[in-house]
């Protein structure tokens, strides 16, 4: 339901902490993910540091994975093959627990215009606390993802896994 979770009259103040608390959870996540792209420490353990138990990630390819060992597993199966790809946020807005935002998939290269081999993506997260999310819900067009990957001439380094065949891909978030 749009709006129903914000708070009214005298709650906004609570807002503004809340944003900061979300907005730095989200910062630090955005920094080890770089740490992961740099081959220092794994996606699934992304998952077990930020995400909450009961955590519910909806792909647009792999679909829908609930709770962090489940989410920790995609993560990492989803990752393989992809380790030369780079995640660079463009921009993020943070609402109360509300985090939005807009990152590119940046394959290696450039093409001949100089420009690099990237899609668009957007991530629409729910912060519940203690540095964890619950909900994580990345929009992106595959159909440009594939015009990358062939423009781009692009090979996985090694093994790479395919999403399932019919994925799961509702996006209701865990309960509160």
């Amino acid at each position: 339901m749009p709006g129903g979770n914000r708070p009214r009259g005298d709650d906004m103040a609570g807002t503004d902490d809340r944003s900061a608390e979300a907005r730095a959870a989200y910062d630090r996540y955005v920094a080890e993910r770089g740490r992961v792209e740099r081959g220092e420490r794994t996606w699934g353990s992304l998952a077990e540091e930020f995400f909450t138990d009961d955590v519910v990630f909806i792909d647009p390819a792999w679909g829908r994975s609930e709770g962090r060992e489940a989410v920790a597993r995609f993560m990492d199966e989803s990752m393989q093959g992809l380790e030369d790809w780079t995640f660079p946020e463009e921009w993020t807005m943070v609402d109360g627990d509300r985090v939005v935002s807009f990152w590119w998939n940046r394959l290696p290269g450039t093409d001949a215009n100089g420009r690099p081999y990237q899609a668009p993506g957007v991530s629409i997260m729910r912060y519940a606390g203690d540095g964890r999310f619950d909900h994580e819900l990345d929009i992106l067009n595959m159909a440009e993802v594939m015009e990358i990957l062939t423009d781009s001439g692009w090979q996985p380094q090694g093994a790479m896994n395919l999403p399932p065949k019919e994925p799961i891909r509702h996006t209701d978030p865990p309960a509160r």
